[in-house]
């Protein structure tokens, strides 16, 4: 790390996968947990040290660029982690198995034809009972994006019961 004297550069801004081109002067190579961020101390795998800096925290996803005070951008690369792809019979099984990850608050990406889910013995029992396929996998995650609320909206209270 730097020396306390030598002031690091920030990164107040985000630009997201297909918004930039152009040369990068490094890049962060992060997990899922890595990549939700406010304010931390990074450094590059080419050695650049900077402070990420932004307004509010926010999800970083693979592909994306943190600009530093000076103009230069440093690449997002999202790291393989364990996962699990969760298939099924047919769509209207896998739509089940969906509502059933989602009933649990659980972050899920969806791809063609699978979701993946983090690996988790528990979880995996249930969609094994359910009749899901599981297969366990090493891949970058990248749920899907809670939707913001509308203005206004009230906010989800967790006042249901889960079965």
């Amino acid at each position: 790390m730097q020396s306390a004297n030598v002031s690091l550069p920030h990164a107040r801004q985000v630009h997201r996968c297909g918004t930039w081109s152009g040369p990068t002067a490094d890049k962060v190579m992060l997990d899922y947990d890595g990549r939700h961020r406010r304010r931390h101390f990074m450094s590059g795998v080419g050695g650049l040290e900077f402070l990420l800096d932004l307004p509010k925290a926010q999800h970083l996803r693979g592909g994306d660029a943190l600009e530093l005070e000076d103009g230069r951008l440093i690449a997002i690369e999202a790291l393989p982690e364990p996962l699990v792809e969760v298939t099924a019979a047919d769509k209207q099984a896998l739509a089940r198995l969906a509502w059933h990850i989602g009933n649990r608050h659980l972050q899920v990406e969806v791809t063609q034809g699978a979701l993946r889910i983090r690996a988790d013995r528990l979880i995996e029992a249930m969609l094994a009972g359910l009749g899901a396929s599981l297969r366990p996998i090493e891949a970058p995650f990248e749920p899907e994006s809670q939707a913001a609320s509308p203005p206004g909206a009230a906010h989800h209270a967790h006042e249901h019961h889960h079965p």
